[in-house]
């Protein structure tokens, strides 16, 4: 079997972004968006056990969102249709890279995935008119372990890729606190 699908690192190790083959002809394309046997076979052995999807208009930002552990989550970000700034924001205490956060662009022309690991707090700003975003993860969600990071903390200093003031938050979004008031319980170490 060849693997359809390459792998990219990204300033921060454990954060992977994932470039699935494409392939295209008058019709339209087809893709692979997920095989658990091809990521095993790149070093990624990670069991998902439920997908989720959301629909955003232009501006949005949602996030940063996370769950304690033991209840964290592993996720795999792909956008279906629109264009997204995904960002994934180390939250492990005693990393080198804590506080730090990998930003790309995720978009249905792309179709790149962002592998988001535990110990990492994950948001996204809309980039296009609308988007449609799935993503798969490795926990359930658990509301008692629910947690979350404000978007605009000067201390992650986020570039969400338009100015401030147009951003569409929700009510919860907006009022978590900032990281260095954030419940996490999350060390450096082996996460996957």
């Amino acid at each position: 079997m060849s693997i359809a699908m390459t792998i990219e690192a990204t300033s921060i190790p454990d954060v992977l972004i994932l470039k699935p083959k494409v392939f295209t002809d008058s019709r339209g394309y087809f893709f692979e968006s997920h095989s658990y046997e091809a990521l095993k076979k790149l070093g990624i052995d990670i069991n998902f056990v439920q997908d989720n999807e959301s629909f955003s208009k232009k501006n949005v930002i949602r996030g940063l969102h996370y769950q304690l552990s033991p209840y964290s989550q592993t996720k795999l970000v792909r956008v279906v249709m629109g264009k997204i700034f995904d960002v994934a924001v180390d939250i492990r205490k005693n990393s080198p890279t804590y506080g730090k956060y990998v930003g790309i662009e995720l978009s249905g022309e792309n179709k790149y995935q962002l592998l988001v690991p535990r110990g990492f707090a994950h948001g996204f700003s809309v980039l296009s008119d609308y988007a449609i975003v799935s993503y798969k993860c490795d926990q359930y969600y658990k509301p008692e372990a629910d947690r979350g990071i404000r978007y605009n903390d000067p201390f992650l200093g986020i570039d969400w890729q338009f100015e401030p003031a147009q951003a569409i938050v929700s009510a919860k979004d907006s009022i978590h606190p900032s990281l260095n008031e954030a419940e996490i319980n999350f060390v450096y170490g082996s996460i996957y």
